[in-house]
């Protein structure tokens, strides 16, 4: 993730340790919202996304898992998932995303997010807010869950309707945002960035802006699961996208919103805001590329800080990489398979710099960025060290002026500030 309030607004955020490697003096986030900080990028535990089902009541045009509404087999069970929590508190894991599907259509998700609670876990829900009601959002803030972010793919009805397979489904998904406003749950949207939705994003800021919403995640495609259908955008297309995404982020920070805003699965974003802090002669410009650097991008991301269990207890480098299992939990612990480097991939993933090819091989922003999303390199290319065909910056922008500093040590330098 690229924290553009954070890097470019300069605010602080609860996420700021785990994701900068920097202490935060302005505020004090309650316990429930504050994520374990390792003492570097590296030493991190692995973002758990977990996904808890199959089934959805949408037909979403992006879905990476290709879900639907109808029942499927082999989900692990309560008690399994118990099992599992059980082993993520104990190895330490800074979050647990309960995804699906739709993961509000388990009917032991309030009793699994309990649990992972009374483990003193940080628990986070990616839904698409159709099902959510005024009784659901209270649950919400009484179990103290972290964030609950919710997918609207545009400000436009007829578009995000089309998008999810169902007409009606943005009156349904904006009365879930509004419940959560109204019970006081932080909230924030996803959008996946594509040729349908890139277009229309400063209607969706002014949403943002209307409705209150806390934060905002915008997703660069990864082309798995019936995402593989959609058109990406063009290298022009994302340049105008993230310089929307930046632009009118600082516009709600000047009117003192404390939104948070990021771009996730697209690391390059990282280098394009250094570049334009640059041009702009911000003063912030090389903190942010410390920052950056602290955080490593790819190189600690996928196989790293950001790992995925499926709905039959299959363990990915990340939810885009389902076509790759490294061990299932019913077998054996995640946290001797997270650990478990035999695989050369696993292997890759933690050490991964002297492996990436092509652009992302020779590229001066390698130690910031590092090669991107291996998952959209390996689907396209078929090279799982293949650079990352998402990657829009100009040949001249990743090896010309101006020369950046050494960024090897950057990380070890920045982790003393915690």
């Amino acid at each position: 993730m690229i924290d553009i309030s954070v890097l470019y607004g300069g605010l602080e955020t609860p996420s700021t340790p785990h994701r900068y490697g920097r202490k935060i003096t302005q505020i004090t986030p309650p316990e429930h919202q504050r994520m374990a900080v390792a003492g570097s990028a590296k030493a991190r535990r692995p973002i758990v996304v977990w996904n808890l089902t199959r089934t959805c009541n949408l037909k979403c045009a992006h879905c990476y898992t290709d879900s639907e509404a109808k029942k499927y087999g082999g989900e692990l069970t309560t008690a399994e998932c118990k099992a599992v929590l059980d082993d993520l508190a104990d190895f330490k894991v800074p979050a647990v995303l309960f995804s699906g599907g739709e993961p509000l259509v388990r009917e032991d998700l309030f009793e699994l997010a309990e649990y992972a609670r009374s483990r003193s876990l940080h628990v986070v829900i990616s839904t698409n807010g159709t099902l959510i009601t005024p009784e659901i959002a209270r649950r919400f803030v009484e179990i103290k869950f972290a964030y609950i972010g919710i997918s609207l793919d545009s400000a436009i009805p007829a578009v995000h309707d089309k998008f999810r397979g169902m007409e009606g489904a943005f009156e349904r998904t904006m009365r879930g945002f509004r419940d959560c406003v109204d019970a006081g749950q932080k909230v924030g949207l996803r959008l996946t960035l594509t040729r349908h939705t890139a277009d229309n994003l400063d209607q969706l800021f002014d949403l943002i802006d209307r409705e209150d919403i806390n934060r905002a995640c915008f997703y660069h495609l990864c082309p798995s699961g019936r995402g593989k259908s959609l058109d990406a955008l063009e290298p022009e297309q994302a340049r105008r996208a993230v310089d929307t995404i930046i632009t009118r982020t600082q516009g709600l920070l000047d009117k003192g919103k404390r939104v948070e805003i990021l771009t996730v699965d697209n690391h390059c974003d990282g280098p394009y805001l250094y570049l334009r802090m640059l041009r702009e002669n911000n003063p912030r410009a090389q903190q942010v590329l410390e920052m950056l650097g602290w955080n490593g991008g790819g190189r600690y991301s996928s196989g790293v800080g950001i790992s995925n269990i499926d709905f039959n207890g299959n363990v990915h480098s990340d939810q885009f990489s389902m076509y790759r299992t490294f061990g299932n939990v019913r077998q054996r612990k995640f946290s001797e398979i997270w650990q478990d480097t035999s695989d050369p991939i696993m292997a890759g993933l933690k050490d991964r710099l002297d492996l990436l090819k092509g652009r992302c091989g020779t590229c001066r922003f390698k130690n910031v960025c590092a090669g991107g999303l291996r998952a959209r390199a390996e689907i396209t290319t078929g090279d799982p060290w293949a650079a990352d065909p998402g990657c829009y910056l100009t040949d001249a922008e990743i090896t010309g002026e101006p020369v950046l500093p050494a960024l090897a040590n950057v990380g070890s330098a920045t982790a003393e500030r915690l």
